[in-house]
C-alpha cells in the first residue's frame, strides 16, 4: 500500500485517489457481490461498456497495489488468475452500501421535483 506524505493528513484525499477512476468503484462492487471472480468474468460484468482489457487490468493492478483486490495464479495451463477483494477490500462494502442508498435517494428526490 501506498501512501503519499500528503494524504497522511487528509484521508478523504487518500480515499479519493485510491477509488479515483471511471471503473474501479464498479469493480469494487462487482467483487463485493460475487467474492471472486477471473479477468474475463468481471469484464462480462460490465456488458458492452467503454471498458477496455487495457484499463480493467490497469485498474486491477492499482487496486492491487493499494491493497483493496488480491490476485490469485494457479500454476496451471492456460493460467487461471482470479480476483477477491482484500481485508482492507471488504471494509469498503459498507461505503459502497451507502453510496447506492444515497443513489436510490437521489434518484427519487429528482423524481420528485419534477
Amino acid at each position: 500500500m501506498i501512501v503519499n506524505e500528503w494524504e497522511e493528513g487528509c484521508p478523504l484525499l487518500l480515499t479519493q485517489r485510491i477509488i479515483l477512476g471511471k471503473w474501479k468503484l464498479s469493480i469494487i462492487w462487482f467483487l463485493a457481490r460475487n467474492e471472486v471472480m477471473r479477468h474475463s468474468e468481471l469484464k462480462r460484468a460490465f456488458d458492452d461498456s467503454s471498458l477496455t482489457q487495457k484499463m480493467l487490468t490497469q485498474h486491477l493492478r492499482e487496486l492491487e497495489d493499494d491493497n483493496i483486490v488480491e490476485r490469485k495464479i494457479y500454476n496451471e495451463v492456460p493460467p487461471k488468475v482470479e480476483y477477491r477483494l482484500t481485508k482492507v477490500g471488504k471494509s469498503f462494502i459498507p461505503v459502497l452500501d451507502l453510496m447506492e442508498k444515497w443513489g436510490e435517494s437521489y434518484i427519487k428526490i429528482g423524481a420528485e421535483d419534477n
